[in-house]
C-alpha cells in the first residue's frame, strides 16, 4: 500500500512539473519552406521588400543548419517578416522568445528590429558574427494582441541570417511554488497516514 501511494505521488509529481513547463506558442524552423529567392513563408507575411530561404547547398552560408533566412532578398530591397500568428498576451505571463541570428558572412554590418507586443529590440551584427542563440524573456503590463516581427535594415541582397523561430509562454515561478506546497501537503499527508 504504502509502495503504491508513494509510486502515485512521484507520477502525478511528474505530470504535474511537465505541465508547469513552458507551453510553445509558435515554432519555425524554416526547413519546410522550399529554397528560392525573394520567397513567400507558410507562417509568416513578408512585406517592405524580399527574404530569401536559403541553405542546404543553395547559398548555404551556415552548412548544417537546414534552411534559414536571408533578411535581405535579392531585390535589393530588405524584407520584413511578420507572423501570420496572432498571440494574445496576458500580464503576469512570462513569455520567451527564442532565435539564432548570424552575420551574413558576406562582408557588412546589418541590423534588424525584432518586436512582439511592447518589446522592441535592435539587433546589429558584423559579416562574420557567426550563428549565435538569442533568448529574450518578455512581459506585458496589459493584455493585449500582437504577431511577432523581424524588420530587417538595409536594402544591398546581403542580410541577416535568421534560423530557429520559438515563441513559448512560461509560468511565473509562484505556479511552481503553489505545486511544490501542494506536494509537500500530499507528502504530509502519506506520511501521517502511515505513522497511524
Amino acid at each position: 500500500m504504502k509502495h503504491t501511494l508513494l509510486s502515485f505521488i512521484f507520477s502525478t509529481a511528474m505530470a504535474a512539473s511537465a505541465s508547469a513547463g513552458a507551453t510553445v506558442l509558435f515554432n519555425d524552423n524554416f526547413d519546410g519552406e522550399a529554397l528560392a529567392l525573394n520567397a513567400s513563408l507558410s507562417n509568416w507575411d513578408v512585406s517592405g521588400g524580399t527574404i530569401d530561404v536559403i541553405g542546404s547547398g543553395f547559398f548555404d552560408f551556415y552548412p548544417g543548419n537546414g534552411h534559414y533566412l536571408d533578411l535581405d532578398g535579392t531585390t535589393g530591397n530588405a524584407g520584413k517578416i511578420t507572423t501570420n500568428t496572432l498571440f494574445s498576451l496576458t500580464p503576469g505571463m512570462t513569455y520567451q522568445l527564442d532565435f539564432d541570428l548570424g552575420g551574413s558572412t558576406r562582408g557588412e554590418t546589418n541590423s534588424v528590429v525584432v518586436s512582439l507586443g511592447s518589446y522592441s529590440e535592435t539587433f546589429t551584427l558584423a559579416s562574420g558574427a557567426g550563428l549565435q542563440h538569442v533568448t529574450r524573456a518578455i512581459t506585458v503590463l496589459g493584455s493585449m494582441s500582437s504577431s511577432l516581427s523581424f524588420d530587417h535594415a538595409g536594402g544591398d541582397n546581403l542580410g541577416l541570417i535568421l534560423d530557429n523561430v520559438n515563441v513559448s509562454a512560461v509560468p511565473e515561478p509562484s505556479t511552481y511554488a503553489l505545486l511544490l506546497a501542494g506536494l509537500g501537503l500530499i507528502g504530509f499527508s502519506v506520511r501521517r497516514r502511515t505513522s497511524r
